[in-house]
């Protein structure tokens, strides 16, 4: 009778926490791409594997070659493109409720809420961001950043999650105008360094004891990080340690996707699921676009925008040629041109696409398109001609 009563009791419990939270009960399916590690397809298998017997309210798919040998969900694929393709197409269709990959092209406005072990203190904290771009401009791209890892840390179920801004450059501005959304009605809760002088400006010492749930920086610094907290035991060429380089986050971005580096040992992308299962079990879509709507009703758009002062009348933009599917990359492109590159394409008529891969801004054409392009964009001065 006891155990009846005790299993009820936990089973009000889960609903209530479900009511209370949004997070769902169903059993959800994480795909893994299996194709792009430096250590082989069978790390990342075996990370897969693990994932699968620690999580049993979920369902792992893995994405890859025929001759990979599993009792795992398997989709075939030949290459990472077509690795992608199907991915894209299982989360479209509603296959798959999140994926874990390598190497994905996220557009600008969209960037990667990563989460760590921190070494002080042994606590997780959300690294926000760490792959992708929020902004070109570095602090409208650090306060979205901020507003995209209260979304992540909420859908992970911390209901008021603390808050940190990494000191790097920019970080007073971010400070202010975070400030400022607060007082217009943006709930944040800022959390005070460790150190004696306190303050949402963070320290290194503040870094290593996991001091704020959500610490703030730029993308880079946060991918910095990401590699040095998840591979400081190992020498740097296998990553061992954390949850990965977490979802992609931005404004109308409608999918969970989360980052892995090929680097990333099978520890790494084991977490990296897990991270990948909790965001869909919390409906990280819908978190973010309410904390996203929240920020931009406060004035996010209008007072994080990087004011620009005696520019020269913009020209009328050029109209986007017809689309292609593009899948040549373009590397080499400041963030700052990206724009102007995509624009200057389009002029010529070219269709092309702006992303971020692993090493930075890129430009997405079509095979056929690549040769054309280049020239452009050198004769242009936008990429070196070497």
């Amino acid at each position: 009778m006891q155990n009846v009563k005790t299993l009820v009791a936990e089973v009000l419990n889960e609903a209530a926490d479900i009511l209370a939270t949004g997070r769902s009960a169903a059993r959800v399916k994480v795909g893994i791409t299996l194709l792009g590690s430096e250590h082989g397809p069978l790390e990342v298998l075996a990370g897969a594997e693990q994932a699968q017997r620690q999580l049993p309210d979920a369902e792992v798919v893995v994405i890859g070659p025929a001759d990979i040998e599993t009792s795992l969900t398997k989709v075939v694929v030949s290459d990472e493109e077509e690795a992608h393709c199907a991915m894209d197409r299982m989360l479209d269709s509603g296959e798959l409720q999140a994926a874990v990959t390598m190497h994905y092209n996220f557009p600008i406005g969209t960037s990667t809420v990563g989460l760590v072990v921190t070494p002080g203190r042994g606590k997780k904290m959300f690294i926000a961001t760490t792959t992708g771009t929020s902004s070109p401009d570095r602090v409208e791209g650090m306060v979205k950043n901020a507003v995209y890892g209260v979304a992540a840390a909420k859908a992970y179920g911390i209901q008021n999650p603390r808050i940190g801004i990494l000191n790097v450059d920019g970080s007073r501005q971010v400070e202010r105008i975070l400030t400022e959304l607060q007082s217009r009605g943006y709930k944040m809760n800022f959390v005070s360094s460790s150190r004696s002088d306190g303050g949402v400006v963070m320290r290194g010492n503040d870094l290593l004891a996991g001091t704020p749930d959500v610490m703030v920086c730029d993308s880079l610094t946060g991918n910095l990080l990401m590699k040095l907290f998840s591979a400081y035991t190992t020498g740097g060429s296998y990553e061992s340690l954390g949850y990965g380089y977490g979802p992609g986050v931005g404004d109308g971005y409608t999918k969970i996707i989360n980052i892995i580096s090929r680097a990333s040992g099978a520890p790494v992308i084991a977490g990296a699921i897990e991270y990948a299962a909790a965001m869909a079990k919390g409906n990280l879509v819908a978190v973010a676009k309410q904390e996203i709507g929240a920020a931009k009703k406060a004035g996010l758009d209008e007072i994080a925008r990087p004011q620009k002062k005696d520019q020269p009348a913009a020209a009328a933009p050029a109209a986007a040629p017809p689309k292609k599917i593009v899948s040549k990359q373009i590397a080499g492109i400041d963030v700052l041109d990206l724009e102007n590159a995509q624009q200057l394409l389009w002029s010529k008529g070219v269709y092309a696409e702006t992303g971020m891969g692993c090493t930075g801004p890129i430009i997405l054409v079509a095979p056929e398109d690549l040769e054309n392009s280049l020239g452009i964009l050198v004769e242009n001065n936008i990429i070196s001609g070497k």
